[in-house]
């Protein structure tokens, strides 16, 4: 049984983490989703911003007449490729801040609820002619940086768009003396880039629906399962306990049934029907097995009350006269030389109201158990302290109970160690009526034990 309690809380464990990957998975999978159509919609609404602005249209123009002037040059020798680029990158500084300015309050006309950065990416520059191809300018090959724009990290850098611009280009020039019309080709590449301020924040807030839901369907899950393993472990237990209770009671009864039918068959013998003194001696038996079952029974009914159902009658007693009492008639009923019982008292209350028939049976209940699991010679301290509360402290030196065990000791029905073992006899009500006792008294009482070193039980009852 336990095999298969622990299978099944082991598939069921590795079933929520296959279902954890799965969840995980497809909300990746969404975020991705989510993350492709929110730029593929910034990107959308900020295209050709700059080509149909007029106050941006004006302002490239520019460079790109500071550009194709200086291209002019170079075609008749007059300025070298790093004097175009040069030109180009100081033309761009200049006009960069009203340019980011101006793009800026374009994005406020399209009533994006965003911020967004934006720069345009100079990559390569060629001049064509009737005669060769010349490449002027190739950031792959020259890392070079000419951007127009704000400034975007390279990690945040969300690419909109591969611009190629050709245009032929005609003007006059003066060379060797003489009026010159030149004309060529330019091919110019540039990469258009935006960095979307707090995008994950965005997509996430998009998916925020998505992701409350799972999470909420997730802890639903996890609660079931937490639910359904606890619920099978404590049947299991109550289970157990019933099993355990049965055997015990079976057990504890067995000897006085047996008794009691062994006498009655002596009362029907011939032999014993003439002697009357053996008459008496088993009517006598039978009366003493009858009253061991009637206490049986009274155990079960009685010690299974739970402390709303006791009805206490409560009475002022010295704390010190009425302890002493308890103990030495406790004494007087072991007769035993092998056990010792040491007292201490301290503390200015001196009366305390308490129920003395419950609160006495609470005190005997763990002073049999000291008895009842102890070694050869057993002492036990009672130690009696009477300030703000009632606080008792009974200390045995006999086996001690494990940790495990200490988590359960009140609990109805358990008992400590190996419970296929009869050689102690008892049902598991003890503690648990004791428990009970001192819970309907608004006291409380808790234990503290280590395996063959003894058990100390330490019961505090408010004075009011």
């Amino acid at each position: 049984m336990k095999i298969k309690i622990k299978l099944l809380i082991i598939t069921s464990i590795l079933g929520l983490i296959a279902l954890s990957v799965i969840q995980g998975y497809l909300i990746n999978n969404t975020y991705k989703l989510k993350k492709d159509a929110f730029i593929s919609e910034t990107r959308g609404s900020i295209s050709r911003i700059d080509d149909y602005s007029p106050t941006l249209d004006s302002i490239a123009e520019i460079w790109q007449d500071a550009f194709l002037n200086k291209m002019a040059d170079y075609t008749i020798g007059k300025a070298s490729k790093e004097d175009i680029i040069r030109t180009l990158e100081n033309t761009i500084d200049s006009i960069n801040v009203p340019y980011a300015e101006k793009y800026q309050e374009e994005l406020l006309k399209k009533n994006i609820p965003y911020g967004i950065k934006f720069h345009k990416k100079i990559k390569a520059f060629i001049i064509q002619d009737s005669t060769r191809n010349d490449t002027i300018f190739d950031n792959e090959k020259t890392p070079r940086n000419i951007i127009l724009g704000d400034f975007i990290e390279k990690d945040k850098a969300i690419n909109v768009s591969n611009t190629l611009w050709q245009t032929d280009y005609t003007t006059d020039r003066v060379v060797d003396g003489k009026q010159k019309n030149i004309t060529f080709d330019i091919t110019l590449l540039t990469n258009d880039v935006m960095d979307i301020e707090g995008w994950k924040t965005l997509v996430f807030n998009r998916m925020r629906g998505l992701l409350l839901l799972s999470l909420f369907i997730f802890a639903i899950v996890i609660g079931l399962l937490y639910y359904s393993i606890k619920s099978l472990i404590t049947q299991k237990k109550i289970a157990d306990i019933k099993t355990d209770f049965v055997n015990n009671i079976t057990h504890e009864l067995k000897t006085p049934l047996a008794t009691l039918t062994l006498a009655t068959k002596m009362l029907k013998t011939d032999n014993v029907k003439q002697q009357p003194e053996i008459i008496d001696n088993t009517v006598n038996t039978i009366e003493r097995q009858n009253k061991r079952l009637q206490k049986l029974i009274d155990q079960v009914l009685n010690n299974s009350l739970g402390y709303q159902e006791i009805k206490l009658t409560k009475e002022s007693v010295v704390i010190e006269d009425y302890i002493n009492t308890l103990l030495n008639d406790f004494e007087l009923s072991l007769n035993d030389e092998n056990v010792t019982v040491n007292r201490m008292f301290s503390g200015k209350t001196k009366t305390i109201n308490i129920d003395k028939f419950y609160f006495t049976t609470a005190l005997l209940n763990i002073l049999e158990n000291a008895v009842k699991y102890s070694g050869n010679v057993l002492v036990i301290d009672c130690q009696v302290t009477a300030d703000k509360a009632l606080k008792i402290k009974i200390k045995d030196n006999g086996i001690g109970i494990s940790d495990k065990d200490q988590q359960q000791i009140f609990e109805k029905f358990f008992r400590a160690g190996n419970k296929e073992i009869h050689n102690v006899k008892g049902l598991g009500l003890g503690l648990y009526y004791t428990n009970q006792i001192i819970k309907a008294h608004h006291g409380d009482i808790n234990v503290k034990s280590k395996k063959d070193k003894g058990t100390t039980f330490i019961l505090i009852i408010p004075f009011n």
